[in-house]
């Protein structure tokens, strides 16, 4: 059976970056995947100290934070997933603060001792990634005048993953209590279905 974990980066729990997650984790969930949603909005996550101590060991497996919050167990089903969905709306032309502090966090996938001048992936990617964004202007506008896609897609592999889709939402600023089209949802649901 598959396991899909969706990680969103959303201020807002009925907003559209959610419920675009959320619908794709119900289509793996149609087609028997096991999944688990995490809202980053409402975990305890502490900023990244650049200490880079999760970075020395050069053992295949990530080095751990030694941070007490909520990072590690997010991870822990990160790494018992075969699929993760990553998800933020477009502020000011990238990701949101939380999703940005949760990237920062991972360093300890990479080795990266001190006096070593770039850092190095341990392990190649072994799970699949979807990719989410909304945003109030047009959706083909995110990958064109954004770095949302491309943090979403070294946040993945930095987990792990490799990107196999992508779903960017647009013209969704238009009113405060916005919906998630039944169109969009529909290609979201479809999406998890094709990655159970």
């Amino acid at each position: 059976m598959s396991r899909v974990v969706g990680i969103v980066g959303s201020y807002r729990k009925n907003g559209i970056a959610n419920a675009a997650v959320e619908a794709i984790l119900a289509g793996a969930e149609e087609k028997g995947a096991t999944t688990h949603l995490f809202s980053l909005a409402e975990c305890n996550l502490s900023f990244c100290n650049s200490c880079r101590n999760c970075a020395q060991n050069p053992d295949p497996e990530r080095g751990r934070c030694g941070q007490l919050d909520d990072l590690e167990g997010i991870l822990r089903e990160v790494e018992a997933a075969d699929s993760v969905v990553l998800g933020s709306p477009v502020n000011f032309g990238g990701v949101t603060a939380v999703f940005r502090k949760f990237m920062e966090r991972l360093t300890g996938f990479y080795y990266w001792p001190w006096g070593q001048a770039m850092p190095k992936l341990r392990l190649p990617p072994s799970r699949k990634a979807v990719l989410v964004a909304s945003s109030g202007t047009p959706g083909f506008f995110i990958p064109l005048f954004t770095d949302v896609p491309n943090t979403l897609r070294w946040t993945a592999k930095m987990l792990g993953a490799r990107t196999v889709s992508t779903l960017w939402l647009g013209r969704y600023g238009w009113r405060k209590d916005c919906r998630l089209l039944e169109v969009d949802l529909e290609r979201a649901r479809n999406v998890g279905r094709n990655l159970a």
